[in-house]
């Protein structure tokens, strides 16, 4: 097996939302298409990869470092002992001559590759991504449905209760159980209004109801919304202080009884392991967040992982953001607690195959050889494009 060529381009996921840090009026990210020499119905086997949301493209890093360094490498090199693509080793490549510590654009470029290298690995294995990660990685039985939950809730211009309400019944509508609002992006007064008028579309049971505030309080603040929201027993409260202060959810944690969730911006087996030691994290109840996809790849959250196991932690205590096909992949093959879902937003990147159906906030894989890009039409046109 050899990489003929990779090629590499951007793509717009802008929208006029905003949570509680940033509007997405310029959000965009990149996209690999890597052709392998192995043909099947005579055309070439190609892996596509892309890098979630929330974080922009990074073709600058793709262009002049990852890319090179696979291209240049011996094709051995990226293989194992059976002579199959291995993209662990393609990462070790990668990550040549690269210092340690700052895990910011450099762990999403390299995301982007190690996904594109899983989707081909798989593909040329002929199995779908959770049956060859479950076989390779996992105990060879995946799950066969996920939980997701619907994110949502966001701020927008002119956007109204009722207009927050009836989004949140349209993903009632669409199988969803369990939903997520942003706030933090207006006082506490305003923020409780909008809670309770999205607790009114769930009959009052704040455990179908997560919030996320995307890492805008200061500790003070997170005490003063934990204090306020916790009579709601909500689903979660998600990523209240910067993602590297530890310190701020240790306090919150010995405050808050309810769920903590966080993790979504650590990009590192380090930032997440110091998260796990420093950052109060309950594995009996609070949820860690990585998203493979930003944080170096499969490849590096399978460190994570096994970095978890030895502190104690399930896997079902983790649900990967981003609202991806690779991220549920993973989910269901390493039996993770679910996996976020994007059912509006971040298109054509965002969202699970098109077919896919939701029913009781759980949904299936599909056995489309690799991710299943090639299901999720607008984004496989998109990807094509790369190499025709």
């Amino acid at each position: 097996m050899k990489i003929i060529s990779v090629h590499e381009g951007v793509v717009p996921i802008s929208s006029s939302i905003r949570n509680a840090w940033i509007d997405f009026s310029s959000m965009d990210c990149s996209i690999v298409a890597v052709v392998s020499d192995v043909m099947r119905d005579g055309e070439p086997v190609i892996g596509y990869g892309f890098n979630s949301n929330g974080r922009y493209s990074a073709g600058e890093i793709l262009r002049r470092r990852m890319i090179p360094r696979v291209l240049d490498a011996d094709p051995q090199a990226l293989l194992d002992e059976a002579g199959e693509l291995d993209p662990a080793r393609a990462w070790d490549l990668m990550m040549t001559n690269e210092k340690p510590g700052g895990h910011g654009e450099r762990s999403v470029a390299v995301g982007v590759m190690d996904m594109a290298l899983f989707d081909l690995a798989a593909k040329i294995a002929d199995k779908p991504l959770y049956r060859y990660l479950s076989d390779k990685y996992g105990d060879g039985d995946p799950d066969d449905s996920v939980f997701v939950y619907a994110a949502g809730g966001y701020y927008a211009p002119g956007k109204t209760l009722r207009n927050l309400q009836d989004e949140m019944r349209g993903f009632l509508d669409m199988g969803y159980t369990v939903v997520k609002m942003k706030i933090g992006g207006a006082d506490l007064a305003e923020d409780l209004r909008r809670i309770e008028a999205v607790l009114e579309v769930l009959d009052g049971d704040g455990s179908r109801l997560a919030v996320d505030v995307n890492g805008r309080f200061d500790l003070d603040t997170a005490l003063t919304y934990g204090k306020a929201i916790e009579p709601y027993s909500l689903f979660w409260y998600e990523e209240v202080g910067d993602p590297l202060d530890y310190r701020l959810n240790a306090v919150l944690s010995e405050h808050y009884s309810g769920r903590i969730a966080t993790g979504e911006n650590l990009f590192s087996l380090q930032d997440a392991r110091n998260l796990i030691r420093y950052g109060g994290m309950r594995p009996d109840r609070d949820i860690i967040q990585v998203d493979p996809a930003l944080s170096y790849g499969l490849t590096e959250y399978l460190r994570v992982q096994q970095m978890l196991a030895r502190h104690g932690w399930s896997a079902r205590q983790c649900i990967p953001h981003g609202g991806h096909q690779f991220s549920l992949h993973i989910a269901a093959a390493l039996k993770l607690g679910g996996n976020e879902s994007y059912p509006g937003e971040f298109q054509p990147t965002g969202g699970f195959a098109d077919g896919a159906v939701v029913e009781n906030s759980r949904v299936g894989l599909t056995e489309t050889p690799g991710i299943g890009f090639e299901g999720k039409a607008a984004f496989y046109e998109v990807l094509r494009a790369l190499h025709r």
